[in-house]
């Protein structure tokens, strides 16, 4: 069966539970107002009988009878010697005339005794009798519930295993493919550097000499660092201190417009930060990583076509600081408006589905903040990056805890 399906099987054992349970039950009414209606035909007998001008008593008797019969109730008729005389409502067909099925009467006889016990003079004539088949079913009821009860927790905290295992492949796979993704532009780069050492002096570009060639090699090995540095950080307890927003912000804002050019040529980046921008609890390095991830995103969606990013900040309320990064793009599709910071979701036809995943992690896992598609009524995409804010003087918040 595959993952997806699991809820839908789960639903399904739950629904088909119910319904039999509901039938079950309407049948156990039917049954209780047909008794219900026995016992007033009864006492209709009864009082016809006590009329100044009865019906005749064989005609009462014969009227009882029928009411008897019609309850389902098992009744054996015994007289002295443990002779069966007559029997009605069994739950198997049986002749008297057959010593076999006689002493098949006398076994079930001294089965249902040990339920009730008989009624008459040993020395005249017992009256065996059971249970009606309604009581017999109702007895498995607490069985059934039970089980089935069982039964769908066990299919539940099976799908949820299947889903969790489900989405911890999904995390490794994104993950493994945004290390490829982030180690391949300096390895590619450092082979360059390389084939350009192997190079003699006099074949290499005159606008290279060796001291720019190893410079070049030691900013591509910072950023492997860094990299490295990055996803070691994700799966470890990192500690909160004091982290300048606007610091961040800026220094984003730089790295990026010197790549735009080549990353989404005709895009204009903005930065809208007050004055007073506060400072958040959280960890600088990943908190970059969350932001440049957001803002890529928005760069990959104005590819082609130019437009504007807008990045604000400012406080919401004294614990809280809020991000916006909105572009001018085509929005996202309403079908994956939900899924979007899910590990493979992606409305890129070549994109992995992993930087907003990651922004969640890092935002949510991590921080503790919270990230959200806001609404796009004036066109484009606009995500809300809310953060806990740096709050000093004593405390949890304010010694970086």
């Amino acid at each position: 069966m595959k993952r997806r399906n699991w809820p839908i099987a789960l639903a399904f054992v739950f629904v088909a539970q119910l319904a039999w349970y509901l039938l079950y039950t309407q049948k156990i009414v039917q049954a209780l107002r047909a008794n219900a209606q026995g016992l007033s035909e009864v006492y209709a007998y009864v009082q016809e009988g006590m009329a100044p001008i009865p019906p005749s008593p064989d005609e009462i008797l014969f009227e009882l009878q029928g009411i008897v019969l019609e309850s389902g109730v098992p009744l054996i008729l015994s007289g002295p010697g443990d002779t069966i005389l007559a029997v009605e409502n069994l739950p198997f067909e049986a002749d008297l005339a057959i010593p076999e099925d006689q002493d098949r009467v006398r076994d079930y006889a001294r089965r249902i005794d040990l339920q009730h016990p008989p009624r008459g003079d040993p020395a005249i004539a017992l009256i065996h009798y059971g249970d009606p088949p309604e009581v017999r079913s109702l007895r498995w009821i607490p069985f059934f519930q039970v089980g089935g009860l069982l039964l769908t927790a066990f299919l539940g905290i099976l799908a949820i295993r299947v889903q969790r295992r489900s989405e911890a492949e999904k995390a490794w796979t994104a993950m493994a493919r945004e290390l490829a993704h982030q180690l391949g532009t300096p390895i590619s780069s450092l082979q360059g550097w390389l084939e350009l050492l192997s190079l003699p002096p006099g074949e290499r570009p005159e606008e290279l000499d060796q001291g720019e060639i190893s410079q070049e090699i030691g900013a591509d090995l910072t950023r492997l660092e860094k990299i490295s540095h990055r996803f070691e950080l994700i799966g470890t307890q990192t500690e909160w201190e004091e982290v300048d927003l606007q610091a961040i912000l800026e220094a984003l804002q730089r790295y990026l417009e010197v790549r735009i050019p080549r990353l989404s040529a005709g895009v204009h980046l903005e930065l809208d930060l007050p004055q007073d921008l506060p400072s958040v609890m959280g960890n600088e390095v990943l908190l970059t990583w969350a932001l440049e991830n957001v803002v890529k995103n928005a760069l990959d969606a104005l590819g082609g076509m130019g437009g504007t990013i807008r990045i604000q900040a400012k406080t919401a309320g004294p614990k809280s600081v809020t991000i916006s990064v909105a572009d001018t793009g085509p929005g996202v599709p309403l079908e994956v408006r939900s899924d979007l910071f899910e590990a493979g979701v992606t409305t890129k036809e070549r994109g992995w589905g992993v930087g907003l995943a990651l922004s969640r992690r890092i935002v949510e896992g991590v921080h503790k903040g919270r990230i959200e598609l806001g609404d796009e009524g004036s066109g484009g995409a606009v995500f809300h990056i809310h953060l806990p804010a740096f709050l000093s003087g004593p405390g949890p918040a304010g010694s970086g805890s």
